[in-house]
């Protein structure tokens, strides 16, 4: 989009996992337990930070797990931003199977494990529905647009799988789609730019931080 003056005033979207936990690398299922970063996450973290804060946040939101928010506090940093911090940018709760790790898991349930490895999460035991975590997490993205100016950009840290399904419902594409998407590694982010008002683009996706 451009003013009156032939000035570029896109709007863009940055979409942000968390750096990586001991979890992650031990696979242990986390969605909404707690653990914090590990060495190796607050790296990515301190990687990515000045890459976001290159493209000139003008706000930044996060998911209040401990993850994001230990993410989102170097993203603040480096761009003299406060986050503002929501819980609809939480991962999706999975129920009974939180804290198992997937031998655990795949043990105790071979078929379920074989289904939620393929994205089909809605026989989880106890686990928060897709749709519902897609419409919550879609629901946050569309109140910091409500924020945003014409020509600013708005970050939001959050988690990987709630971000591949929320990216998806807010895009208006189907659900299923979110299951041929890569999964995003930790630290890795998406782009959107407004091609026109509601109307967005999706313009990178899963790029990583160099981690020296």
């Amino acid at each position: 989009m451009r003013d009156e003056r032939g000035r570029t005033e896109t709007r863009r979207l940055v979409l942000l996992r968390h750096g990586r936990t001991e979890w992650n690398a031990t696979h242990r299922i986390q969605g909404q337990l707690d653990p914090g970063l590990d060495d190796t996450g607050r790296a990515e973290a301190r990687a990515v930070a000045p890459v976001v804060a290159a493209l000139g946040p003008a706000v930044l939101w996060s998911s209040d797990l401990a993850r994001a928010r230990e993410t989102a506090e170097q993203v603040a940093a480096a761009s003299r931003l406060v986050p503002t911090y929501d819980e609809r940018l939480r991962e999706f709760h999975l129920g009974e199977r939180q804290g198992l790790t997937h031998a655990e898991y795949e043990r105790l349930a071979p078929e379920e494990f074989a289904r939620f490895r393929a994205g089909e999460w809605d026989e989880v035991p106890g686990a928060e529905h897709p749709e519902a975590a897609a419409k919550r997490y879609a629901a946050a993205l569309h109140d910091l647009l409500a924020t945003l100016a014409p020509g600013e950009t708005g970050v939001v840290v959050s988690h990987g799988a709630v971000t591949r399904t929320g990216l998806v419902s807010f895009l208006g594409w189907p659900r299923e789609t979110a299951r041929d998407l890569r999964a995003l590694g930790n630290c890795a982010r998406v782009e959107l730019h407004e091609r026109a008002v509601g109307r967005w683009a999706l313009a990178a996706y899963n790029v990583l931080p160099v981690v020296e």
